[in-house]
C-alpha cells in the first residue's frame, strides 16, 4: 500500500475537511474553557465538542465512488482503517491538547473514552445508514448523555455504563463499553465502509 494511494483515498473521503472540523472543535473547546462554568456546563460543554469531532470522523467514511470502489479496491479495508484511526487519533489529540492548562472536566481520559466511543456509534450508523446519516446515532447519544450528566445531581441518577460520559473518567465499565462500541464501529467501517444509498449512487 503506497503513501500516494493512502493520500488519494483520504482526499476522496474529504479527510482534510474532517481535520479542519476537528481543529475547529478543538479551538472552540479551548475558547469555551476560558469561561467560568457551573458544574453542569463544565461537564456537558466538552461532550458537545467531542461529539462534533466524532461525527466528523464518521462522516469521512462516505465514498464518492460507490459500489465500483468496493469491487475494484483490494486495499480498501487497509485504507479505511488507516484513515479512520488517523482521524480518531487526531480528534483525541487535538481535543486533549485544547484542554491543557484549562479546567477540562474528566481530563484526557474522559476525552479518549468519549471520542472513541461516540466515534464508534457514528461508524456503526455510517455502515447501516450511510455516511450522510452517520450523525444521527452520535446526536441521539449526546442527548441521552447530557441528560445522564444532569441526572448526576438529581437522584436517582443513571448509572449504566452504556451512558459512559456520566461515569467517572477511569470507570472500568464505561471504558469497556466505549471501547467495545469503537471496536465494533471500526470493524464495520473497515470491512464494509459506509452504506451505499440507492437514492444517491455517488455516496456510499
Amino acid at each position: 500500500m503506497s503513501a500516494r494511494l493512502l493520500v488519494l483515498h483520504a482526499l476522496g473521503r474529504r479527510a482534510h475537511v474532517a481535520l479542519l472540523v476537528i481543529a475547529g472543535c478543538a479551538l472552540g473547546l479551548r475558547l469555551a474553557l476560558l469561561g467560568h462554568w457551573d458544574a453542569y456546563g463544565a461537564l456537558q460543554l466538552p461532550l458537545i465538542f467531542e461529539t462534533a469531532a466524532a461525527v466528523a470522523v464518521a462522516a469521512a467514511t462516505a465514498s464518492p465512488f460507490g459500489e465500483p470502489e468496493r469491487v475494484a479496491g483490494r486495499w480498501l479495508p487497509h485504507l479505511r482503517v488507516a484513515v479512520t484511526l488517523t482521524l480518531t487519533a487526531a480528534a483525541v489529540g487535538l481535543l486533549a491538547t485544547a484542554g491543557l492548562g484549562g479546567h477540562l472536566a474528566d481530563g484526557t481520559a474522559g476525552v479518549l473514552r468519549n471520542v472513541t466511543g461516540i466515534t464508534g456509534i457514528g461508524l456503526l450508523c455510517a455502515a447501516a445508514l450511510g455516511g450522510g446519516l452517520s450523525w444521527t446515532g452520535p446526536t441521539g447519544f449526546l442527548v441521552a448523555a447530557l441528560y445522564a450528566l444532569y441526572a448526576r445531581w438529581h437522584p436517582p441518577g443513571l448509572t449504566t455504563p452504556l451512558l459512559w460520559p456520566a461515569r467517572p473518567p477511569h470507570d472500568l465499565g464505561g471504558a469497556l463499553c466505549a471501547g467495545l462500541v469503537f471496536a465494533g464501529g471500526l470493524t464495520a467501517a473497515t470491512l464494509r465502509g459506509a452504506r451505499d444509498r440507492p437514492t444517491d449512487p455517488d455516496a456510499a
